[in-house]
């Protein structure tokens, strides 16, 4: 009966080398951020979402109006910030406060 070797991995966090079985629990954690729109919905990727306030936006020197859908909302990792598409608007970033679930 030959123990097997465990394999270990370097967390670039702390600066030590844990087990993979630790650094794979600690993983699946780290993922689970929960973005929530102004009032509170849970969002998450492919949402459709409404804007609820008039928004200028930088560099495209536009305004998305009150109302405005934005369809397929993709989640950031950043729990206040939303990526999304808008036509003649590339790599719009939103604030979750903003935006209300559909």
């Amino acid at each position: 009966m030959a123990d097997e070797p465990e394999d270990y991995v370097y967390d670039e966090d702390t600066g030590e080398w844990i087990s993979a079985a630790d650094a794979q629990a600690s993983s699946d954690g780290a993922e689970a951020v929960e973005v929530r729109d102004a009032v509170g919905n849970l969002l998450a990727d492919g949402d459709q979402v409404t804007l609820i306030k008039d928004l200028t936006v930088k560099g495209a020197g536009q305004t998305l109006k009150r109302g405005t859908l934005i369809k397929s909302i993709r989640l950031t990792g950043d729990p206040q910030e939303i990526d999304c598409r808008y036509d003649g608007i590339k790599g719009l970033v939103l604030r979750a406060e903003f935006v209300k679930k559909r």
